[in-house]
Formats: structure tokens, C-alpha cells, sequence
């Protein structure tokens, strides 16, 4: 597995593989790796005919009361799961590679990037976009991966692609669950016991969601109310947002119809932001 830690090096072995003929497909995450990015990882080690799994902490994603210097960092453990796991290369640049003295020049997409996270962290998304822009300039990729529990990064990626056309098919995978219905995060390898026990709310009220749904219900009040009322149990939990939407677009629906409605929810457990969703 080849490790890269500079853009020029990146760039030139891309155009290796695409003179080859060899497809490309892109993970993106900024490391501290878990079981639901080696998900994705096998997911697109069974796509593609090559994988690179970019391992980079974003400062353009972090808001002003947010500390990347807080972000966990398992660089040595990151390494041997991307190479168990069939990955190629691991793309690891610094921030100075991507963002050099002087940068200036951001992507900001302006409809799905409005909605849902997008009201609590209006900078977040336009990081995730001109970061995004760099690494597919960069690598060409023909897929680029992401997981279902960030829904919303993958639907803003996906506009951004499409309106700049720049050819890359965009992949959800299922989110990874721990047994007791947790949506793995990086976040989670910190929770106190207590903590677990609250932030087991948001899949809880997903799950009841979902059954009601396949027994009959399709009104977006009745849904989004028992999954308020299942979330103010726990006196931990603050709801920053629960709604039912279009899992493309992420508008809002007035039916949620089997297969073209999604249940999105984020929640503080104490000082931790969570989000998670179901496709209903």
C-alpha cells in the first residue's frame, strides 16, 4: 500500500492509474477510522480496481466553537486497517498541501447545504465541498464513497459533483450499527457508560419510526412527534433537529412514502453532536 503525503505525488500517480485504465474510487475521512469506514473501504476495494483512502482532518469543517486539535488521531492503526482491508494507497497530506499559504478559493453549494446540520453549522459544508473539489481534481476518482449516517454530506457532494461535472458517482453505504442499535462514530470510543445509555435514544426512536411506518403510517407530524416524545425521555439528550425529508434532495415531504422519505435526526448528548437517520 502506497502512503502520500504530497499533492504532486498524488496527482501523478492518479494519472497512472486513469492512463492505465483503471478505475478509481475515493474514501474520504479524517482518520480515527471505525467499523463503518471499513465499510466503506471494502465496499469500494470490491468496486474499483483501485482505492485511496484520504486520511486528512479538515480545518474548513470545524466551526469556531469546534477544536480540531480535540479530533482523535490513530494514524498507526488507521494504516493497518486501510492495508487489511485491500486499500492501494492512503492519501495523508498536510494542511499545507491542501490549503497552502495564501488559499483563497472555496466551493460553497447553496441548496442542500441549507437545510438540516446546515442551519447549526453554516461553514461546515462549504469545508466539506472545497475539500471535496481539491480531492477529486486531484485523484479523478470514478466512485467516491460515503455512509449513510451522513446523509446530508453525501447528498451536498453529490449536487456539487453533478453541477460541476466532474464525473464521479457517488455511493452510500448502510451505516454500521453496533449490537445495540448505536451507529458507530468516532465519537463514540469516548462515551461514558451513561453517556451510551443516552445517546441510544436517536436509534431507538429511529427504529419506532420505522415500524410505524411499515405498519401503515405516513404522516410526517405523527412520526416526527414519537420520535420527539421517545428522545425527551432522556434529560441528557437536547434535539437540535428531528424531520422527515426527501433523502435526495432533503426537503421536507408531506407523505412518507416507502423508499422517497428518510427520518433525520441530531441530538447533543451532553457536550457530543450526534446525528443519525432511517430510510423509511
Amino acid at each position: 500500500m502506497q502512503k502520500i503525503e504530497s499533492v504532486t505525488e498524488m496527482r501523478a500517480v492518479a494519472a497512472q492509474w486513469k492512463a492505465s485504465g483503471k478505475t478509481i474510487a475515493l474514501v474520504p475521512t479524517m482518520g480515527a477510522l471505525h467499523a463503518g469506514q471499513e465499510a466503506l473501504i471494502r465496499d469500494a476495494v470490491a468496486k474499483a480496481d483501485v482505492v485511496v483512502v484520504s486520511l486528512f482532518v479538515n480545518p474548513l469543517q470545524f466551526g469556531p466553537n469546534e477544536m480540531m486539535a480535540n479530533y482523535p488521531r490513530s494514524m498507526a492503526e488507521d494504516l493497518a486497517l486501510c492495508t487489511a482491508c485491500g486499500a492501494q494507497a492512503v492519501f495523508m497530506p498536510s494542511v499545507a498541501e491542501i490549503y497552502p499559504r495564501g488559499y483563497s478559493t472555496y466551493i460553497s453549494e447553496e441548496q442542500v447545504a441549507k437545510t438540516l446540520c446546515g442551519l447549526s453549522r453554516p461553514a461546515h459544508f462549504r469545508g466539506v465541498t472545497t475539500m471535496m473539489a481539491i480531492f477529486f481534481n486531484l485523484i479523478h476518482p470514478n466512485y467516491a464513497f460515503f455512509g449513510q449516517k451522513t446523509a446530508q454530506r453525501a447528498a451536498i457532494v453529490r449536487k456539487m459533483a453533478t453541477d460541476l461535472n466532474f464525473g464521479v458517482e457517488i455511493i452510500v453505504v448502510p451505516t454500521v450499527r453496533d449490537p445495540d442499535g448505536l451507529a458507530v462514530g468516532v465519537s463514540n470510543r469516548n462515551f461514558t457508560s451513561s453517556q451510551r445509555t443516552e445517546s441510544l435514544a436517536l436509534s431507538k426512536a429511529l427504529k419506532k419510526v420505522k415500524e410505524m411506518t411499515e405498519s401503515g403510517v405516513r404522516n410526517p407530524d405523527r412520526l416526527i412527534a414519537e420520535a420527539t416524545h421517545i428522545l425527551g425521555q432522556h434529560r441528557r439528550v437536547r434535539v437540535i433537529y428531528i424531520t422527515v425529508v426527501d433523502p435526495v434532495t432533503l426537503e421536507p415531504v408531506r407523505e412518507a412514502t416507502a423508499g422517497k422519505a428518510m427520518l433525520a435526526i441530531a441530538a447533543w448528548v451532553d457536550e457530543v453532536r450526534l446525528v443519525d437517520n432511517v430510510l423509511l
